[in-house]
């Protein structure tokens, strides 16, 4: 099946602006869902109970709130890059996510969870972290609110990854190697989902991006979509207008669908998710979900996946950890089907580049991730002067100096 065989009803995207997406049986038009062992359906059934009875409860909310002001640092600055936009011939702002506490947007979404398994009950946090971003976070959200933590992290990602690694120690969290699979975020997401198998109501799993089966990403969207509504009201008190686009980079999807959210009833706001091009279009060379993958079942939803004409889910390349995951939220995979949402790609050397110019232009080192987003930015500012766009600068880059050490500043004395 490919995504152009599915018919969706026009009014899909009025649904989802009206709140009436997912539904009740967790979907965003034919994808989302609820695709797990028999074992954790009763743990999801409470954990949808859990957010329907206190997210939007104004104890919850007034919690929350005050966290993200007093310890997380919100709301982040927006950032008119001013140098940078005078080299591209188009206004670049920034939002930046970098100077949230943790290095990146992570932390939104961590200690939201973590306020609601304690709500929960919960005794203990498992997670999962691919470029160890969120891993901090949830070890920072956890030690905040004295909850044991254990984050599940591939092997290949801690050997690239080693300052988040040593981060997660030190804010007391267990660090847990896995060596199967692909040995990145996919092969970490599979052990994280096994030990919550094993005690489903004792131990809640702290998912970090918004993927997953139901309720997932729909609450991390909720707990994401603070960077959007701050975006907004950010640049109508700077410009007096909208901009006239939104870019976000793209692997399993929480930074972007936390910024796009605001903004998708705008229409005249075009909105731009970017991927990892990789070194290549082939499968295998990249991690662009929504530019090449087909629809499947990954990790407990129904969504596009990078896999191959039998169905097997494929191993992904990306110079970022972050974005280095075979598929991708159902909501993303929902507006690229009703065409709200364009999604394209940058390859492994412009998100290098991409780094060397915002460091260089505005003093700011972005992550692997964010640098994506610079890049995919830069293409747009070039067919678009005068236009104005706001980026979303996800997180910061020292986490990555390991492998910028290897690439950008290896024949630099």
């Amino acid at each position: 099946m490919t995504l152009s065989s599915i018919t969706e009803p026009t009014d899909a995207l009025a649904d989802l602006l009206a709140g009436r997406l997912p539904d009740a049986r967790g979907r965003f038009g034919p994808f989302g869902g609820r695709y797990v062992p028999e074992t954790l359906i009763p743990a999801l059934e409470r954990l949808e109970e859990g957010v329907r009875e206190h997210l939007r409860s104004p104890s919850f909310q007034q919690e929350l709130a005050a966290q993200l002001t007093s310890w997380v640092g919100r709301p982040t600055a927006l950032t008119f890059a001013g140098r940078l936009s005078e080299r591209w011939g188009a206004r670049v702002w920034l939002k930046r996510e970098d100077l949230a506490h943790t290095g990146a947007h992570k932390i939104n979404n961590a200690i939201g969870q973590a306020l609601l398994a304690r709500r929960l009950g919960a005794q203990r946090i498992v997670a999962e972290t691919g470029a160890g971003q969120h891993g901090v976070a949830s070890a920072a959200a956890c030690a905040r609110l004295g909850l044991p933590c254990t984050v599940y992290m591939g092997s290949i990602d801690m050997r690239r990854q080693a300052p988040n690694v040593d981060r997660m120690r030190l804010l007391g969290a267990t660090v847990v190697a896995v060596s199967a699979g692909d040995a990145t975020l996919r092969a970490a997401i599979d052990e994280a989902l096994r030990d919550w198998v094993s005690d489903p109501f004792g131990t809640y799993y702290l998912l970090g991006s918004a993927v997953g089966p139901h309720p997932y990403p729909y609450l991390v969207r909720e707990l994401q979509a603070v960077i959007g509504r701050e975006a907004r009201a950010q640049f109508l008190e700077q410009t007096g207008a909208l901009p006239e686009a939104v870019i976000a980079c793209v692997g399993g999807g929480s930074n972007s669908i936390g910024m796009f959210h605001a903004f998708l009833p705008e229409r005249e706001v075009e909105i731009i998710g970017v991927e990892a091009g990789g070194r290549g279009e082939a499968l295998g060379d990249n991690a662009a979900t929504v530019s090449y993958g087909r629809p499947g079942v990954l990790h407990g939803t129904y969504s596009l996946l990078l896999q191959d004409a039998d169905g097997q889910v494929q191993e992904t390349h990306s110079v970022s950890a972050g974005l280095d995951y075979s598929g991708v939220g159902p909501e993303h995979a929902f507006l690229a089907h009703v065409g709200r949402v364009r999604y394209e790609s940058a390859g492994d050397a412009q998100a290098l580049e991409a780094v060397r110019a915002l460091c260089e232009a505005e003093g700011i080192l972005p992550a692997l991730e964010s640098a994506h987003a610079i890049a995919g930015a830069k293409r747009w500012a070039a067919s678009h002067p005068g236009g104005s766009v706001i980026v979303c600068l996800s997180g910061r880059g020292d986490k990555d100096m390991p492998t910028l050490q290897q690439t950008l500043l290896k024949d630099e004395k």
